[in-house]
């Protein structure tokens, strides 16, 4: 038996980085990138190495730019806490699997550690695979949450449930996380939303940015649990953001999110201490009418454009600055 799960990339549109902090947010798929993990039978449980997961360089340079791009771990250790997460799973819910050995491998175009959610995808994927060739069914608004101990749990990383939603349940989601909703059912609240409610929407990103998630949170993290006012004032500002933009979006008033999404970005850098290239970027794409905010930990952005003569003067400014810039394929 053999089986494949394809998990796509994900931007956060507005109110991240509430999710991981009784929030609530608005996140899409886009089709542009994606990773894919194949699950077949074989003898052995086998975790079989990508390229991302090389330890044999052409050069000391080719190693260090290897390292600035992807970090110094591959997708091993993400499979490999996720098949154990798995497990654990079903061993709590007294599922039993029957004694069927696998080889699982992986393959993935998201651009690392650019705040496209590559990490999440993965581990989706993996869990995906694993339902599938166990013949396991987990409840979808439970799913998430399996995937997110994959990171927070196993590994140590800081993260949230928006990347780990919007992959579950694809398209676009509006999400409320707050804190009573949780404590009575485990989990948030999750509106699907057609994405073609979306405006036009670009991203950008430059591969010369990668920061881990677990790098940008830390400190935010620190400062809400010791109840830092200006954190929890700012949580919940972006929390406001957007359910003010799902309320644009039902209304049919779209293009009117731009602005909001500018507020998004001002109220993360009243907070974190940014990378200024990640500033760069947001300031091209204001400088030609357009809007800008983070998909998810920097690295790359997300925003409004009015028509295709701004798109281009978009695609110029970018351009002069090393940027890649795509019009997202969306999940319809």
């Amino acid at each position: 038996m053999a089986c494949e799960a394809t998990v796509y990339a994900r931007a956060g549109l507005i109110g991240n980085p509430s999710d991981g902090y009784y929030g609530k947010c608005i996140s899409f798929i886009f089709r542009n990138f994606a990773a894919k993990v194949s699950l077949y039978e074989s003898p052995e449980v086998e975790i079989i190495p990508s390229v991302q997961d090389r330890s044999k360089y052409d050069s000391i340079d080719d190693l260090t730019d290897d390292v600035k791009k992807n970090g110094y771990y591959g997708g091993i250790r993400l499979m490999k806490a996720a098949v154990k997460k798995f497990l654990e799973y079903c061993q709590a819910n007294k599922i039993k699997l029957p004694k069927r050995n696998f080889s699982i491998r992986y393959r993935s175009t998201i651009p690392r550690r650019l705040g496209l959610a590559g990490s999440s995808a993965l581990v989706a994927a993996t869990v995906r695979c694993l339902m599938e060739y166990y013949d396991v069914s987990i409840p979808q608004t439970i799913l998430p949450n399996l995937i997110l101990s994959v990171e927070t749990e196993e590994l140590g990383i800081s993260a949230g449930l928006q990347d780990r939603v919007i992959q579950v349940y694809g398209g676009c989601v509006y999400m409320d996380f707050d804190k009573a909703i949780m404590d009575v059912q485990g989990h948030g609240q999750y509106e699907e939303l057609d994405p073609r409610l979306l405006p036009n929407l670009y991203i950008a990103y430059r591969d010369d940015l990668g920061e881990g998630s677990e790098t940008f949170h830390n400190n935010v993290k620190e400062r809400w649990l010791r109840g830092d006012p200006q954190v929890l004032e700012a949580m919940q500002q972006f929390a406001a953001l957007a359910k003010e933009a799902r309320d644009l979006l039902l209304a049919g008033h779209s293009q009117e999110i731009g602005p909001l999404m500018d507020r998004n970005f001002d109220l993360r850098r009243s907070i974190y201490s940014l990378d200024p290239r990640n500033v760069d970027m947001v300031e091209r794409a204001r400088s030609v009418g357009a809007s800008g905010k983070f998909t998810g930990s920097g690295g790359s952005i997300v925003g409004v454009y009015e028509d295709e003569t701004m798109y281009q003067r978009l695609e110029e400014a970018m351009k002069a600055g090393g940027i890649t810039v795509i019009k997202p394929k969306l999940d319809v």
